[in-house]
C-alpha cells in the first residue's frame, strides 16, 4: 500500500470543495490553458492538491513563464510591448517588464466597454442606513474621465502626488481612477485619523491636490471633521488644489473646489500610458515606532498581482459582488478596488462594524447579495461570542466565501463559520488569508479547489515563494520559522518615498537574510503545503528556547466569557530571565479573582503547554490597537523595558493613546520594585 510522504495521520478537513467547484474555478481552467501554451506541468486529474503543488512549484520555479502567462490569460494590454518578463531578479531592486508601458486605470473600467454590462453597477454604496446606492459602469468610467480632464486641467502630471483624506465611499474610487488614469500617485487616510497622523503620512510625499469630506457618520452619529481639513490645508504647503465632498451638506469652505463641477462632464477617459515601475500609490506601515514608511508601489506590479490575487485565489468573475470591510487607511481596500480589474461589482460599506448591533456586516452583505465577503478575524470572533446566528436570521445565500485577515483565525472562527452556514444547509468555503500592506496582497490563503483545515491557511499563493526559516536560514517544514519570501513579487515596493539610498526599505525585510524578504511573522509550513501564522517574530515569544505565537495565547484566552481581549508580551531582562505577562481587559461585571487566574492558566496549559502559562495575569482598562486595528505588541514590550512613551511609539498611530500610559505605569511599578 503507498502511504504519503509524512508519518503524522492526516487530519479530517474542515470543508471541501465539490467537483463542479473545482472543475469551474478560474484557477483549474488558467492551470490547464497554462500547461498547453507556457510549459506548466499537466494537471493531475482527480487529485486537485497534487495539481496545485505542481502549479505552484512550476510559478515559483520560472517566475518569467508563471507571470508572462497571467499577463496573457487577463489580457494585460500593454500600449508597448515588454523587452522580457524579469529583468533582475536580484532583491531588493528587481526589474519587472522594462520597456512596458500600461494604465492600471484602464484596466479597472474595462467592463464599462462592454454594452451589455454599461448598465451594471460597477459599485454599490452602502452606508449605515444599509440602503445600497448603485454606481454603474458606464457612470463610473464617465465620472473617472471627467476627474481626470480637470485633474489635467489643474496641472497634475504623471509622478505628482494626489491625496485623499475620505472614507469608503464611491467619490474616493473615483479619485484614485482618475488619479491613476493621470498618471499620478494616490495615497489616502481614513477620516477617523487625526490632524499629525495625517500629516506624518502626506508630508513625507508633498501632494499636488487634496480631496475631502467635510465629515463623515459612524455609529449613528455625524463627525465634523472641518477643523481636521483647515489643519491639513495649513501644513501641506504644495498643495495646488482642494477638493470639498459635501459628506454632510456644508458648502466648500474658501478656495475649494467642488466634486460635482468636476466629475459631472461626459468626458472620454484618456488614459496615460507609463512604465511598468511607474508609481500608481503610495500605502504607509502602522508607524508604531517613529514616522509611517511610505511604501511605493508600481501600477503595473499590483495590476498584475492584483490580477492573479482576485481572478485565480479568489475566484472573482463579472457575476460576483465583492465586499470587503475596510477603511481606505487600510491596504484591504487598495485591494477591494482590485475586484473591478476582473469585472466584478465591488460593495462599499462606509459606516460602523457595529451599528446598529453586531449583525451590521452581515446585513450589508445580505442585502447586496455579496458572493465574497471578507472580514477581520477580530469580527468574526466577537459575532461569535455574541451569540448571533447570521446565516439563519439573515439572507446570504449568495456567499460562497467567507475570508478573513488582519491576524489569524483562531480555531473556533473556523468552526463557527462553517457550522453557522452549515446549519442553513450552504457549502461556505472559510479562506483565512494572510500578507501585509508592504505588498498589498496576501503570501497564502485561499485557493478554491483546495480543502480548508482549522486553524490553517490553505496554501502559499501563486508565484510567491513563502517559506519558514530557521535561524541559520535553512527551510523548515512542520516547525515554526521566520516568514520568508525567497523570490521577488511584481507587487513588491518599488522604493519607500524619502528614502534614497534604499537603506529604510533594506532594513525593514533585507537585513536578517542578505537578498531574501523577511516579513516579521512567524509561521509553520506544514507538509501538506498548507500554512498557520503564529503572530509577529518581532513580539514572539521564546521561553527556555521554545518559540511561541501570540496568537496561539490569544485565540485559548479569549474563549473565556470573562475576557474581552488580551495582550501577552515577552521581556528578556538583563539578568538572562524573561518575564511574560498577560494582560486582560475584562467583560463588563467580571472580576480578576484567584478562580478567574487558574482558569485562565488551566486553560493555556491544557490547550497549550506549562511553557505558555504567563507569569503574572493583570487587569488592563484595554489593549492598544494600530489605527487599522492591530494590537499593538513590540511598542508595549517596548515601554516595559523601560522606553519613554514617546520613543517607544509614535503617538498618532495609535487609536488610544492613554491606554499606553498604563503600560508605562505598569513598568514603572516594576522599576520601582526592582530598586527596593
Amino acid at each position: 500500500m503507498t502511504t504519503a510522504p509524512q508519518s503524522a495521520p492526516q487530519p479530517e478537513p474542515l470543508w471541501q470543495p465539490g467537483p463542479d467547484r473545482i472543475t469551474g474555478a478560474q484557477v483549474t481552467r488558467f492551470h490547464t490553458w497554462a500547461a498547453a501554451h507556457h510549459g506548466a506541468p499537466a494537471p493531475t486529474p482527480g487529485d486537485p492538491a497534487t495539481s496545485y503543488a505542481a502549479l505552484h512549484r512550476w510559478s515559483v520555479d520560472d517566475l518569467s513563464a508563471f507571470w508572462q502567462a497571467t499577463a496573457e490569460w487577463f489580457d494585460v494590454r500593454f500600449a508597448t510591448p515588454y523587452e522580457t518578463v524579469l529583468a533582475d531578479p536580484a532583491m531588493p531592486g528587481a526589474r519587472w517588464f522594462p520597456g512596458a508601458t500600461l494604465n492600471y486605470a484602464e484596466h479597472a473600467l474595462r467592463a464599462a466597454e462592454d454594452p451589455a454590462r454599461a448598465d451594471d453597477p460597477a459599485l454599490l454604496y452602502v452606508d449605515e442606513t444599509h440602503e445600497p446606492t448603485p454606481v454603474t459602469w458606464a457612470e463610473l468610467r464617465a465620472q473617472v474621465g471627467s476627474l481626470a480632464a480637470e485633474l489635467r486641467r489643474l496641472g497634475v502630471r504623471p509622478g505628482d502626488r494626489v491625496s485623499a483624506y475620505v472614507p469608503n465611499i464611491p467619490q474616493a474610487v473615483v479619485a484614485l481612477l482618475a488619479t491613476a488614469a493621470v498618471g499620478g500617485v494616490w495615497t489616502s487616510c481614513a477620516p477617523d485619523f487625526g490632524a499629525r497622523s495625517v500629516l506624518d503620512r502626506f508630508q513625507q510625499i508633498e501632494p499636488v491636490v487634496l480631496f475631502t469630506v467635510d465629515g463623515y457618520r459612524y455609529g449613528g452619529k455625524e463627525h465634523d471633521r472641518r477643523d481636521t481639513v483647515a489643519e491639513l490645508r495649513a501644513e501641506l504647503p504644495t498643495l495646488r488644489a482642494v477638493v470639498h465632498i459635501p459628506l454632510l451638506d456644508t458648502p466648500a469652505p474658501e478656495g475649494a473646489l467642488n466634486w460635482s463641477d468636476l466629475t459631472s462632464h461626459d468626458t472620454e477617459p484618456v488614459f496615460e500610458q507609463v512604465p511598468f515601475d511607474h508609481p500608481l500609490w503610495v500605502l504607509y506601515s502602522s508607524g508604531t515606532t517613529g514616522l509611517p514608511k511610505a511604501i511605493v508601489q508600481s501600477q503595473g506590479g499590483i495590476l498584475l498581482e492584483h490580477l492573479k490575487q482576485t481572478g485565480l485565489h479568489c475566484d472573482l468573475g463579472p457575476d460576483d459582488r465583492f465586499f470587503w470591510y475596510t477603511s481606505t487607511g487600510w491596504m484591504m481596500w487598495n485591494f477591494l478596488v482590485a475586484g473591478l480589474l476582473v469585472g466584478s461589482t465591488i460593495v462599499l460599506y462606509d459606516g460602523s462594524p457595529g451599528h446598529p448591533d453586531i449583525s451590521a456586516q452581515w446585513r450589508v452583505a445580505a442585502t447586496t447579495r455579496a458572493t465574497v465577503y471578507g472580514t477581520s478575524a477580530a469580527y468574526v470572533m466577537a459575532c461569535r461570542k455574541a451569540g448571533i446566528h447570521p446565516a439563519r436570521d439573515l439572507d446570504l445565500s449568495a456567499i460562497a466565501c467567507v475570508a478573513t485577515t488582519g491576524s489569524p483565525l483562531p480555531p473556533d472562527g473556523f468552526r463557527w463559520l462553517h457550522d453557522c452556514f452549515a446549519e442553513s444547509g450552504a457549502d461556505l468555503w472559510v479562506a483565512s488569508v494572510s500578507g501585509g500592506t508592504d505588498v498589498c496582497s496576501c503570501f497564502a490563503g485561499a485557493v478554491p479547489t483546495l480543502p480548508v483545515h482549522i486553524g490553517e491557511l490553505q496554501a502559499a499563493c501563486l508565484g510567491t515563494d513563502l517559506q519558514a526559516w530557521d535561524p541559520q536560514g535553512e527551510p523548515v517544514t512542520d516547525e515554526v520559522g521566520e516568514l520568508v519570501v525567497t523570490r521577488p513579487m511584481p507587487s513588491m515596493p518599488t522604493r519607500f518615498w524619502n528614502d534614497p539610498d534604499g537603506t529604510r526599505y533594506h532594513d525593514s525585510y533585507f537585513d536578517m537574510y542578505p537578498g531574501v524578504w523577511r516579513h516579521g511573522d512567524w509561521i509553520t509550513v506544514t507538509s501538506r503545503g498548507s500554512v498557520v501564522i503564529h503572530g509577529r517574530s518581532d513580539s514572539t515569544l521564546n521561553r527556555q528556547g521554545v518559540r511561541m505565537g501570540s496568537a496561539d495565547i490569544y485565540e485559548a484566552v479569549e474563549r473565556l466569557p470573562e475576557i474581552r481581549e488580551s495582550l501577552v508580551i515577552g521581556l528578556e531582562l538583563p539578568d538572562g530571565g524573561y518575564w511574560m505577562p498577560l494582560f486582560v481587559h475584562l467583560a463588563p461585571g467580571a472580576a480578576l479573582d484567584d478562580a478567574l487566574r487558574d482558569r485562565i492558566k488551566r486553560t493555556i496549559r491544557t490547550e497549550l503547554s506549562p511553557r505558555h502559562v504567563p507569569d503574572d495575569i493583570i487587569e488592563a482598562p484595554g489593549v492598544p490597537h494600530t489605527l487599522t486595528g492591530k494590537r499593538i505588541e513590540v511598542p508595549v514590550k517596548r515601554l516595559l523595558q523601560g522606553t519613554p512613551l514617546d520613543k517607544a511609539v509614535n503617538p498618532g498611530s495609535v487609536d488610544n493613546l492613554e491606554l499606553l500610559r498604563f503600560y508605562e505605569r505598569v513598568a514603572r511599578d516594576r522599576a520601582t520594585d526592582g530598586a527596593q
